[in-house]
């Protein structure tokens, strides 16, 4: 497991790129060894955390988006390791142009055989961070060819102000896409080969299709923010939850420094 604290040297137009785009998929960050090693764990783990999910034709369109836990970090000490790689966290912050880079939360996002679109949103629409300098590391730890429902993206969508007040469901879904399509913004979807890895900022826009196989998606994400990262004033309830939540005992205007958000690198 040697690779999850070894340095992953990014080139400046790699790095040109995220601060263009606001999002870059990376290959080989992880080996196919330390992935398999990981998907047990955090499978073991999701199906241990997931015990009271209603049926998929019960859900709405978010529901049955995937299951999402939250924080496995906090309760499972192999997972921990993983989700303060090193490795992750320095690319993080390289892309970022940060010095260093703190938690915000991870979580697990495993679309089921049969699960639906992940509809279009910008992450930070929950988050009451006072700048942009955040990056989501998307983790496959399997190989997610198109009908699986790899991530989507808005190449350069942060740029879009309107939409960004939208939660993520069916009003999200149809008014970003409509928003997108009359802009020039490239819409970038690829399949994810083992061992890639994309990293994308707060505000781009991004979705991901349905999983029309018979295999669980799974995927790992972190969430990171900038060390010096500021508490806002909340925006709007889903921000207030997030605050107390995430970032229990922060102070608005002043640095998030809790003990759920670490400095990672």
């Amino acid at each position: 497991m040697e690779t999850l604290d070894t340095p992953y040297e990014l080139s400046p137009e790699q790095v040109e790129f995220f601060q263009t785009n606001r999002y870059i998929k990376l290959r080989q960050v992880f080996d196919a060894d330390t992935l398999a090693y990981y998907n047990a764990v955090i499978t073991k783990q999701v199906d241990r955390m997931n015990t009271a999910t209603p049926a998929l034709e019960e859900r709405d369109t978010y529901g049955k988006a995937f299951l999402q836990l939250f924080n496995l970090w906090r309760e499972n000490d192999e997972i921990k390791t993983f989700v303060f790689s090193k490795r992750l966290a320095k690319i993080a912050a390289d892309l970022m142009q940060v010095a260093g880079v703190r938690m915000y939360h991870d979580q697990a996002l495993f679309k089921e055989a049969g699960g639906g679109i992940t509809p279009w949103h910008a992450d930070q629409y929950y988050w009451p961070l006072s700048s942009d300098k955040t990056v989501t590391a998307w983790i496959p730890l399997q190989a997610t060819p198109l009908p699986m429902g790899p991530l989507e993206f808005s190449a350069g969508s942060h740029r879009v102000v309107e939409g960004r007040d939208l939660k993520i469901g069916d009003d999200s879904e149809r008014q970003i896409a409509e928003k997108l399509r009359v802009t020039d913004f490239e819409h970038v979807v690829e399949p994810f080969d083992l061992g890639e890895v994309s990293f994308h900022s707060g505000w781009v826009f991004h979705r991901a299709g349905a999983n029309v196989t018979d295999q669980m998606r799974k995927v790992m994400t972190v969430i990171y923010m900038d060390k010096n990262m500021r508490l806002q004033q909340p925006a709007n309830k889903n921000q207030e939850n997030d605050w107390h939540t995430w970032c229990p005992g922060a102070v608005v205007g002043e640095v998030i420094d809790t003990e759920l958000n670490p400095v990672l690198y």
